[in-house]
């Protein structure tokens, strides 16, 4: 049931079904492709206790659950009926070249990305028993095993042509038959011909066989081929005979186009590809480890981790091994690190279980709880995890550190860097920098990350009694001229049930909005009618002028500052005409809330009367 209630509550926050191009799920997040993400509730969707972190990125509105996700996923498309929801390109908002780069890759991988990790870290498992001699080569249970754990990759182009073709917008199955020809036995029997000295040509051209086996690029660019020949065949064949004439089409020009042209010069894209990786990796190893170590969990955060993932399996298909994913394991023991610091640290109850479960599945690959939930909102414990996992990273570099088999990093990946001639100073570089890595950020978080209140404060009985008493709180005063009135009191029930947080709301008397806190303009909204802030403490301020004035699309608002601008008490944010949007009969009560008001031990409202611009509003106990 209570999946069921938080797939309403998600599909509700991103705008309802109508607003719905497409949706689709990874290990821990939610990934819609919306028509309008303006129509998105983004404030009510992160207040939700269900949802992590809501995120927009690579042209996906993003909601993050957890390990939950599966489930979520499969009421969310059950009971909306979003399985067969197709990519509108029509109506989708127009995205930038990189976004639409990580939108497809995302979209060609994620659906089999979990049971490519399961093979991978079988594979692992096999070479460490080979190693200690639990098994032998030869025996008939390793190569049950193996089969287990290579055959997916073997015939990873098949897979590859589903998922890519449905992503173009083909017929899925009909570049699945192309991908099956690339890896087909008569293939290989050609390719030895060829290798033999005897030429094969098709209708008279030269004909140039490669092995497509574990081939990532050339099936890709097979099925967007395939699509658009798919495109322009299906309207003009007769409706009687279409349902086979298209793929016959799609078949009898793709597949030869593919061996004489796509295949051989994504080929060598693939190969360029992945040379240029090992030159820029040769350049310096320890500085690539120390780089992707610090940034590999900013690129989660924002989803453009997925850019990496067709450099990983083609450097696994030209060469058999990878060193770029063993550089991140380190970046997510990090944040593990940082948590594991919080939870050993914090004395507050909610805050130590989250952090307990959160670093129980970081060690597992999952970072997402922890860094939204648990590190990146306290800001120095993540820091401190990008650190551990750069400083983890670099030794991984200096000592080529090498994978075998596809994963994503967490402590899975020291059984697949194990090769088949044993454990070497490769393998004991990897123990060593994870430990680093993770002593590090916990250590460190555990001693600077993480401040609490003293253990005698003691709340002041009432909204405005004794508040000197206090000895640790941020002020946030008011930003604009007029009557205070008790949150409640507002005729809108999302504020007024205190979903989108604690604070008071303003009658204004006045068009002028400015900054109550020192900090950063976090979100502009593009209306104009409301402006999220931080303070440099980490309370998150929403100032929303008016009720429902987004429907003024605008009109009457001027915004004085933009995006990531810092601010300082009383900097003027925003002029609004107070008369024009009276007149046009909209309410201008203007609430004031610290969004993250569960961060706090709680939020009070200082003035219940009028107050000018600047006096005091709100205290923030922490």
């Amino acid at each position: 049931m209570q999946y069921q209630e938080l797939a309403d509550d998600i599909v509700s926050g991103v705008g309802g079904k109508e607003n719905i191009i497409s949706v689709m799920h990874c290990a821990t997040r939610l990934r819609f492709k919306l028509k309008n993400s303006q129509k998105a509730q983004t404030a009510a969707l992160k207040d939700n206790p269900g949802v992590i972190m809501v995120v927009e990125s690579g042209g996906q509105y993003q909601v993050v659950i957890g390990n939950q996700v599966a489930e979520v996923y499969r009421e969310l498309t059950a009971r909306h009926a979003l399985d067969n929801q197709s990519e509108d390109v029509d109506n989708a908002v127009p995205q930038g070249l990189f976004a639409r780069f990580i939108d497809l890759v995302s979209g060609i991988f994620t659906p089999f990305i979990g049971v490519m990790i399961a093979t991978g870290i079988i594979k692992g498992l096999l070479a460490l028993a080979l190693v200690l001699g639990v098994m032998s080569a030869d025996s008939g249970s390793y190569k049950v095993l193996f089969v287990a754990s290579d055959g997916l990759f073997y015939f990873l182009p098949i897979l590859l042509g589903y998922s890519a073709g449905k992503k173009f917008g083909g017929n899925p199955f009909v570049s699945m038959a192309i991908a099956a020809a690339l890896v087909h036995p008569m293939i290989l029997e050609v390719l030895q011909q060829q290798q033999q000295g005897n030429a094969l040509t098709f209708i008279g051209i030269p004909l140039e066989v490669l092995n497509y086996s574990s081939s990532v690029i050339p099936i890709i660019f097979a099925a967007w081929v395939s699509s658009l020949i798919e495109r322009w065949v299906h309207p003009r064949s007769p409706v009687a005979v279409r349902n086979f004439t298209t793929p016959l089409c799609c078949l009898l020009i793709t597949v030869p186009l593919t061996f004489l042209a796509i295949g051989p010069a994504a080929t060598w894209l693939s190969r360029m590809l992945a040379e240029g990786y090992l030159w820029i990796y040769s350049l310096s190893p320890m500085i690539a480890g120390a780089v992707m170590g610090a940034i590999w969990q900013v690129c989660v955060i924002f989803g453009l981790h997925w850019g990496l993932v067709p450099i990983m399996l083609n450097n696994l298909a030209n060469f058999g091994h990878d060193t770029l994913l063993p550089l991140l394991m380190p970046a997510v023991l990090g944040q593990a690190g940082a948590t594991l610091g919080i939870f050993l640290r914090t004395r507050e109850a909610k805050l130590k279980a989250m952090a307990g479960s959160a670093f129980t599945a970081s060690i597992f690959g999952i970072t997402e709880p922890a860094v939204y939930g648990v590190t990146l909102p306290r800001r120095r414990p993540f820091i401190f995890g990008c650190i551990g996992g750069a400083l983890g990273a670099a030794i991984l570099g200096f000592w080529h550190t090498t994978i075998y088999s596809f994963g994503f990093p967490s402590v899975f990946t020291f059984i697949q860097v194990v090769p088949n001639s044993g454990i070497d100073a490769s393998v004991l570089a990897a123990f060593a920098g994870a430990a680093v890595a993770l002593i590090f950020a916990c250590v460190s978080t555990y001693l600077f990350g993480l401040i609490e209140p003293a253990a005698d404060v003691v709340a002041p009985p009432s909204p405005v009694s004794s508040p000197t008493k206090l000895t640790r709180r941020e002020s946030v005063v008011s930003p604009i001229a007029g009557d205070v009135i008790p949150l409640e009191q507002v005729k809108d029930e999302t504020f007024a049930s205190g979903l989108l947080g604690k604070g008071a709301a303003i009658i204004p008397q006045s068009g002028r909005v400015v900054s109550p806190i020192d900090g950063v303009v976090s979100s502009m909204f593009r209306t104009g009618h409301a402006i999220g802030l931080t303070s440099a403490q980490g309370a998150e301020v929403l100032i929303h002028v008016g009720l429902d004035t987004v429907k003024l699309d605008g009109q009457y608002f001027s915004p004085k500052v933009a995006n990531d601008q810092p601010v300082k008490v009383g900097d003027l944010l925003l002029e609004f005409d107070l008369d024009a949007i009276k007149a046009a009969g909209f309410d201008l009560t203007t609430p004031v809330l610290v969004s993250n008001s569960d961060d706090f031990v709680d939020v009070l409202t200082l003035s219940r009367t009028a107050v000018s611009e600047g006096a005091p509003l709100l205290a923030v106990l922490k």
